[in-house]
């Protein structure tokens, strides 16, 4: 099976469409480093640094110091995929994190995004 694109991509690309899209609902960028954080075990100064290297997102979740032991507890559907139901462990990752993003955004409170 080839290669997804999005795993190639770097992630400095998407992390300013995150922002926006969080942004758009009157959330900040600090909620979503926050959430990003919460779900890959970087800190702020790690996440920072991933973004000012261009790491792709493959990359960006190999480095990633912990996945949050509660990421399993991340389901739902983005862009009409049950997150819960990805194969591939690393689209699932970025499919975790599409979600937070997304649940963010909807307005759900932080202590509900970060289960």
């Amino acid at each position: 099976m080839p290669e997804h694109r999005i795993f190639t991509t770097a992630f400095a690309k998407v992390y300013p469409l995150y922002v926006q899209k969080a942004e758009r609902k009157s959330r900040t960028k600090e909620e979503v480093d926050q959430v990003i954080c919460w779900l890959t075990g970087y800190d702020r100064a790690g996440l920072q640094r991933q973004i000012e290297q261009g790491s792709d997102f493959a990359t960006f979740f190999a480095q990633a110091p912990a996945m949050h032991p509660n990421s399993s507890k991340i389901t739902g559907v983005v862009c009409g995929v049950r997150v819960e139901e990805v194969e591939d462990p690393l689209m699932r990752r970025i499919r975790q994190l599409d979600k937070l993003v997304d649940e963010l955004a909807k307005g759900k409170k932080m202590e509900s995004v970060l289960r």
